[in-house]
């Protein structure tokens, strides 16, 4: 039986692709044939790319993806789960991205805006720490789980007492610290900015205000730190394909929205691009368009 890759004629696509898009699988197929070697691995991971691209050209799967979000988010879906013991206001699927994230790009620092119960700075310290341990194992050393250098650095405009008591009390603690002030405040950008001057690989998370003009100025103040190779990851822009009354009491919605914030942002930084590999991986986010890959 060949396999998928050697029968050029080829990789299953729907009736409804497009044809344009059909002919780059094609030539993306032929380059992965060029390179890879007669390794397992290697095809499952060039198949596994060409999935991805595949499901990215299916508009209906796509739809099926936005309409899954629309129609769960009147059950407050994202607010079902915890990362280690602390609730996290996320799908899963972006939680299994920052997760690839962190083990491929293996951050130092990783600057989070919006604390709500702790979950994504628990979830972020958690990979940290699993990065600490695995360099331990791979270089024979003793782990000193304090000494690590590894931090995440979360901000909010009010972090509630208890989500504060229960952050601290929580055994990953040590890995975070807290900021209390707006992320858009100078002196806190200043702060931020002088923290991160200390380390080499740094990640940043923005998910406070979903307003246009504050995600703007937060990609103004943060993405400058973010290190080549790494991604700014700009949440909650399915916000601008969501229906226009999805927000009754909140001041963004679709016009207003972190996608709107993102895509200004981008025609004057070259040096980022929206990574859309992730989005069709996913197919399933509160981040289309908001994986933010710092190219240069």
């Amino acid at each position: 039986m060949r396999s998928r890759l050697e029968q050029r004629d080829w990789v299953r696509v729907p009736d409804r692709t497009p044809y344009f898009f059909i002919r780059c699988l094609r030539q993306r197929a032929w380059q992965i044939e060029v390179f890879m070697a007669q390794d397992i691995h290697a095809q499952f991971e060039a198949e596994r790319i060409l999935d991805i691209a595949a499901q990215g050209g299916d508009a209906v799967v796509k739809k099926l993806g936005l309409d899954f979000v629309i129609q769960t988010a009147v059950h407050k879906y994202t607010y079902n789960f915890k990362a280690l013991g602390r609730p996290i206001i996320q799908l899963p699927q972006d939680m299994v991205a920052m997760q690839e994230l962190i083990w491929q790009i293996k951050p130092d620092l990783i600057i989070e805006t919006g604390i709500a119960h702790g979950g994504s700075l628990i979830l972020s310290a958690s990979m940290l720490a699993l990065l600490d341990y695995c360099e331990a194992v791979e270089q024979g050393t003793v782990l000193d789980p304090r000494a690590s250098k590894r931090r995440v650095i979360g901000v909010d405009i009010d972090i509630r007492a208890h989500n504060r008591a229960a952050i601290e009390a929580h055994p990953l603690a040590h890995k975070i610290e807290m900021i209390q002030g707006s992320s858009t405040d100078p002196a806190i950008v200043a702060q931020i900015h002088a923290m991160a001057s200390t380390h080499q690989r740094v990640l940043v998370c923005l998910d406070s205000n979903h307003t246009h003009d504050h995600v703007l100025a937060e990609l103004q103040a943060y993405a400058p730190l973010v290190t080549p190779g790494s991604y700014c990851l700009v949440f909650d822009t399915v916000v601008e394909d969501m229906p226009a009354d999805a927000f009754p009491d909140r001041p963004w919605g679709v016009g207003n929205s972190p996608k709107t914030a993102a895509r200004t942002w981008l025609k004057d930084n070259p040096g980022f691009r929206a990574d859309l590999e992730i989005d069709h991986k996913l197919l399933i986010s509160v981040a289309p368009e908001g994986y933010l890959k710092r190219i240069a």
